[in-house]
């Protein structure tokens, strides 16, 4: 149970969640977000992990907000529960880097020793490909950068990197099968 009374600042802010105001979201993005991003990242040691589940937490705490009841906890308690579920939650289904077992292994990653008529054939691939998802590849096949590096080099948020990777290889699997059936 709630110790003291919300402070009119937290009481504000949750009146406008309550209202669905988008302005809200951002009080409370500046009010609590560097202490519950800091959380996520003592937890999940990764900063672009903690980066997307902090998205993650927002959303929830839009979508729940009309339920919170001060009277049961302080908004930054709150707050502070949902980022721990979540952040638990990313751990439990943590998996590897999206990787197509049906790609040649000569993808896997850029070699000086490969056929030039092959790496031709890939840079046709990719140029096939929707730009955003082409050049995730590229820099992940090509210049052996993470998802994570991929994201910082071109400012887009790990989780679109990692969507852009899946649907890359969902498409180039499918241009490869495609390919070898017209042979």
């Amino acid at each position: 149970m709630r110790r003291t009374a919300p402070s009119p600042a937290e009481r504000r802010i949750v009146d406008g969640l309550h209202r669905r105001d988008p302005d809200a979201v951002r009080t409370l993005y500046a009010e609590y977000g560097p202490s519950t991003l800091a959380l996520l990242r003592n937890t999940l040691h990764d900063r672009s992990a903690a980066e997307d589940v902090y998205q993650q937490v927002l959303i929830e705490v839009w979508e729940r907000s009309p339920s919170y009841d001060p009277a049961r906890s302080s908004l930054h308690t709150w707050l502070g529960t949902i980022a721990r579920s979540r952040a638990i939650d990313h751990m439990r289904r943590r998996v590897p880097e999206p990787r197509d077992p049906a790609l040649p292994d000569h993808f896997e990653r850029s070699e000086p020793g490969i056929d030039p008529v092959e790496r031709m054939a890939v840079a046709d691939l990719l140029r096939r490909l929707p730009p955003e998802e082409s050049a995730v590849v590229w820099l992940h096949y090509h210049f052996g950068l993470s998802q994570s590096q991929i994201a910082a080099h071109t400012g887009a948020p790990l989780g679109t990197v990692k969507s852009r990777t899946a649907s890359a290889l969902r498409r180039l699997r499918a241009m490869i099968l495609e390919e070898e059936r017209a042979a």
